[in-house]
């Protein structure tokens, strides 16, 4: 019962920290974009979000991700776009996280980066549909969210190289931020 507590306390703090590097990097790290119809934001926000994801998990991705992008949406005048952006950045750490969690390979953490960008692709051109209700338009973000998330793989894959021998593999440590895996 204690090591579970602390191990929950551990796994909270990762995410905590997960959130405020994500928060940072978006923040931050960042180059917006005059070529899209509608503005558009090129950052790194997505690095931490990925090593979080593959380093610790499912829900940690999930929790860094969403809520470290979305606060960033609300902070930074992008208010419209944070429950998109929960959504969203949500599921790809989300989905990162549970990849790595089932196959601790190179290889499967590339596949894992691939299917996030087919969720931020589709998933804010869903949302700026919605939003400017318009379905032509939001094909002028597919390049810059690519980017991102092109750049995020290539900053990401190696740091996760380096850091993986550093860190237990979530399935040693439990998930347990959730009550079932």
């Amino acid at each position: 019962m204690k090591q579970q507590a602390f191990s929950q306390t551990k796994q909270l703090a990762y995410a905590a920290l997960g959130i405020a590097l994500v928060f940072i990097c978006t923040s931050f790290v960042n180059l917006r974009l005059p070529i899209a119809a509608n503005g558009g934001l090129i950052h790194l926000g997505n690095v931490p979000l990925f090593i979080f994801a593959i380093l610790y998990g499912r829900w940690t991705g999930a929790l860094a991700g969403g809520i470290g992008m979305a606060l960033f949406d609300v902070v930074g005048g992008w208010f419209l776009w944070a429950p998109f952006t929960l959504l969203i950045v949500g599921l790809m750490g989300y989905t990162v996280g549970a990849i790595a969690e089932r196959n601790r390979a190179m290889k499967a953490y590339f596949l894992a980066l691939i299917a996030a960008c087919l969720i931020k692709v589709v998933g804010y051109y869903g949302a700026e549909g919605i939003i400017y209700g318009n379905w032509v338009a939001p094909l002028t973000s597919v390049p810059g969210n690519l980017v991102q998330i092109g750049v995020a793989a290539v900053v990401a894959l190696p740091a996760v190289k380096k850091l993986q021998k550093y860190v237990a593999a979530p399935a040693q440590q439990g998930t347990v931020l959730s009550t079932n895996k």
